[in-house]
């Protein structure tokens, strides 16, 4: 057998062996691939967003003798190696020949377990099955330089006959001579969006480990083909 071939099951994501990362609130990503609609067994239909889980490859594992906690980082969606800088592709040299265009850890509690999370194994969405609560991470649709009306739904100045270019005015922003100065933190225009928003409590309404997708009834923050972090919920779901 060549080299070549002997490297085949470390490079492809469909040789590797998968782990699902039960400890704490569990953890895998995926790409907002869009949206659909589904039928329960009643006829019902329900409107989903689609979430494509691609391969997230275990690139480090960290401890606390060496780290000083415990995490799990992952590699999501891999670069050919002419992509990749030389520091980058000798951090996951023993995974890949390239490197990965998203890393990200997830950190676990001081006495959960890392048995079977090891380098080179890829994460699994089996912590989930149809009916559980999720919480979904990503980065929403940045929406550049916008004013108080749309960044924060402000009501704007009079409408009537004479009153002259304030109609989307955010209105005054400060007192007189005391304090004599425009407080801290006052709502005013600026960048909108393009920051990370977390949705709780997301209903998982299907889990095909065929297809390797996940189906939620609920808001997913972000694009599509944006990255969403899918984590059980916080809140007690009921």
């Amino acid at each position: 057998m060549s080299e070549e071939e002997t490297k085949e099951p470390q490079t492809s994501a469909t040789h590797r062996q998968q782990v699902a990362l039960t400890q704490g609130l569990g953890g895998i990503v995926g790409i907002k691939s869009g949206m659909t609609q589904i039928y329960n067994e009643a006829g019902e239909v329900f409107a989903v967003t689609v979430i494509d889980l691609k391969p997230a490859i275990i690139t480090q594992v960290k401890n606390h003798a060496k780290d000083g906690y415990q995490a799990v980082q992952i590699g999501f969606l891999a670069k050919k190696a002419k992509s990749a800088t030389l520091a980058e592709r000798g951090h996951v040299k023993s995974v890949t020949e390239g490197g990965f265009y998203h890393y990200q850890e997830f950190r676990l509690g001081e006495k959960d377990s890392l048995d079977g999370l090891e380098v080179g194994k890829v994460l699994s969405a089996d912590f989930l099955k149809a009916g559980d609560a999720v919480d979904l991470v990503a980065v929403n649709k940045g929406k550049g330089f916008q004013g108080g009306m749309k960044r924060y739904h402000m009501a704007g100045g009079p409408k009537s006959h004479g009153a002259s270019l304030v109609h989307r005015s955010i209105g005054s922003i400060g007192n007189r001579a005391d304090p004599g100065k425009c407080f801290k933190n006052k709502k005013m225009a600026g960048q909108m969006g393009n920051v990370r928003v977390t949705v709780q409590n997301v209903r998982v309404l299907r889990v095909d480990h065929e297809n390797q997708l996940l189906l939620v009834h609920g808001s997913v923050p972000g694009p599509r083909s944006g990255i969403v972090t899918i984590r059980r919920t916080v809140k007690n779901s009921g």
